[in-house]
């Protein structure tokens, strides 16, 4: 195989991206890298460019996995996995087609009348809870794992007692350090759980929840839905649901507790919580190792050459601290005016859940730090364990106290 640089994925400190997406970004924003499976592809990393890669129809969503290191006898150029991602992996007009069917549970509007009373009820208990319970507190178990489970599931119509078993399974299947056969696992055991929900959903007229809203949808004869198809939508939001948001409290928190100043003009001014949210999402960016498109056809991009069938990966985080979009970009500014960013993609395939995530992150954050205006990290901010190898970077444990 040609030598090549490879991916960065080391950090260089707790919040921040791989240090050299720095040099990258300046020097080759558009460059030829080993992916993490072993395959060959381009590495984006300035914020223009990526926008582009999300918003070119001929970038295809249908893409290997490339942030997981091969299996002996492992293909790079065959998708692997043992779950199908279903539409996020379509391009138009498929993908459309099914996203059309669950866009109206996730517009503003529906998650302000259908969910925010429910959220803002399960934070208030969930607080209650850390108050009158020991110090120092887990803020992940306590808080920030629980809140969008409980969510994703009153939307679906999912059982929260279930909640160990698909966060288990999740867990499995986006740890990158794992075997494809562990991943597999994982995938399999959330197909089987989903499929089994959908049986019981169609044999209960009575059901509610989006799954049982979908189920009833593919039994109209005119439905273009499959059983497959509803498996698949239901696994994939069921584990993207919770899993994502819970990545993005746990490093919200911790980064509100690591910024004192910041967090201190916050807490005196709630209403500034809207632009704060923007300018966590950007400077966190979770998605650590980023997301690509294979190119259907011959193109240029910054400057490269890129050929069809040739995949290129968004570096989310290196884009979202471009200098040439955001002044003095690896600092934390909670008063940016405009934050553009790309931590929920960009584009058709944007993603679909990104107001339910907000909703959420404006519920909880607030009260946080008005009931708890003294709390801090119970160790050392360095000593905080962060989940390095999951597809989203975050926080596995985060003692408290107060």
């Amino acid at each position: 195989m040609t030598e090549l640089s490879t991916m960065p994925t080391v950090r260089s400190s707790l919040l921040d991206p791989p240090a050299e997406y720095d040099k990258l970004r300046e020097e080759q924003p558009v460059t030829r890298v080993r992916f993490p499976n072993g395959s060959a592809g381009w590495l984006v990393t300035r914020f223009e460019e990526g926008s582009a890669v999300f918003a070119d129809p001929r970038m295809s969503a249908r893409r290997p996995r490339h942030d997981t290191p091969p299996d002996e006898g492992y293909d790079p150029e065959k998708p692997g996995g043992a779950l199908d991602p279903g539409f996020v992996f379509m391009d138009e007009p498929d993908h459309g087609r099914y996203r059309k069917l669950l866009a109206g549970r996730f517009t503003p509007k529906s998650v302000r009348t259908t969910l925010q009373p429910y959220i803002d009820t399960i934070v208030a208990e969930h607080l209650d809870a850390i108050a009158a319970g020991p110090r120092p507190v887990d803020l992940i178990e306590a808080l920030a794992l629980p809140i969008p489970c409980l969510v994703i599931c009153e939307l679906l119509g999912v059982p929260y007692s279930d909640r160990d078993g698909f966060h288990h399974a999740t867990e499995t299947m986006m740890d990158t350090s794992r075997t494809q056969a562990e991943r597999d696992k994982g995938a399999r055991w959330l197909i089987g759980y989903i499929t089994d929900l959908v049986a019981a959903k169609r044999a209960d007229p009575e059901s509610t929840g989006l799954l049982a809203d979908l189920v009833r949808t593919a039994d109209d004869e005119a439905s273009f839905l499959t059983d497959r198809d509803l498996v698949n939508i239901g696994a994939l939001l069921l584990f993207a649901g919770h899993d994502t948001t819970m990545s993005m409290i746990g490093l919200s928190s911790l980064t509100l507790l690591t910024h004192p100043e910041q967090r201190r003009r916050l807490a005196e001014d709630p209403s500034r919580i809207g632009p704060a949210i923007e300018e966590l999402l950007r400077y966190l960016t979770i998605v650590q190792f980023g997301l690509g498109r294979v190119a259907k056809e011959d193109l240029e991009l910054g400057g490269q050459q890129i050929a069809k069938g040739d995949l290129v990966v968004v570096a989310m985080p290196a884009a979202n601290r471009d200098p040439r979009v955001f002044t003095d970009p690896d600092a934390l500014d909670l008063d940016r005016k405009t934050v553009r960013h790309l931590a929920f993609g960009y584009g058709v395939h944007q993603c679909l859940g990104q107001n339910i995530a907000r909703a959420e992150l404006m519920t909880i954050l607030p009260e946080l730090l008005r009931r708890f205006p003294d709390m801090r990290l119970a160790v050392p901010a360095e000593e905080v364990p962060m989940d390095v190898h999951g597809t989203n970077y975050g926080v596995r444990k985060l003692m408290v106290t107060w």
